[in-house]
Formats: C-alpha cells, structure tokens, sequence
C-alpha cells in the first residue's frame, strides 16, 4: 500500500481516501470514486445574521422611544455595515467532490488552499495510479 498524503485530517493511499473531521471519520476505496472535481464555495458566516438581527433590533426600539430615535438609527446603521462586511469578508472553503456507490458526495473541505490542492493532487495520483494498465492490443488497428 502507497501512500500519498497523510496528515490529521486526510490520509490518501494507494486503496483509501481517508477525511478526519469534527463531524466524523469518512473512508472511500479509490476503485469506487468517479468524476472527482474541484469547487469553491462560501463560508458559513455566523457573524452577519447577528449583526442584521441587532440592526433590526434597533429599528424596533427607535419607534417608540422618540428621544433616542438618532441613537438608534446610528447602531442600526452600523450594525448594518458589520453585516455587510461579515458577509463579504467570510473565507472562501474549497471543495473536492466525486461520485462514490451512484451519489455525489463532498469528500474534502478546506479553507486553506495550499493543503486542499496537495490533498487533491495526492487523490488525483491515487486514481490515476488506481487504474489498470493499457494493453498494446487496444491500440493496434485491426
């Protein structure tokens, strides 16, 4: 057995493609793994709806209490602008996804990219490495 990669949360060899997370411990044979592909997605952003949540807040209390009513719209508008930003500002997760037993399941998850690309580099060679060698027959013309 080769291996590939190994580190806390993903080791890849020559049968196994192993992802370590809080969630749990998931483990694919490298001959089921089909149409392994790359993508990015958003970040889940916690901080956002706090701060809409806050703004709204805001607005509710301005409405009766007339006198701070200034005060008020200055937290909501700030709360705003930190939702904004929050928002905008979350990292960015790459995602490496394939078809393993006819479903599509994400298989790795990073934010950092140098690691994902040697996690997936290191899958890529697995699959590659997986795969049964050519016979001269196939490419002799009949």
């Amino acid at each position: 057995m080769r291996i590939y990669y190994r580190a806390p949360d993903a080791v890849v060899t020559s049968d196994h493609f192993v992802h370590r997370s809080t969630a749990g411990t998931a483990a694919f044979p490298i001959r089921d793994l089909r149409e392994v592909c790359l993508g990015r997605t958003r970040g889940r952003s916690r901080t956002a709806p706090l701060l809409l949540g806050g703004a709204l807040l805001c607005l509710i209390l301005a409405a009766p209490l007339q006198q701070f009513i200034a005060v008020f719209l200055g937290l909501a508008g700030i709360a705003t602008v930190g939702a904004v930003v929050a928002f905008r500002g979350r990292p960015q997760l790459w995602t490496l996804q394939g078809v393993y037993q006819g479903e599509t399941v994400t298989l790795y998850e990073s934010p950092d990219g140098r690691v994902f690309h040697q996690v997936s580099r290191a899958l890529r060679r697995a699959i590659e490495d997986g795969r049964p060698p050519r016979s001269s027959d196939d490419l002799s013309a009949a």
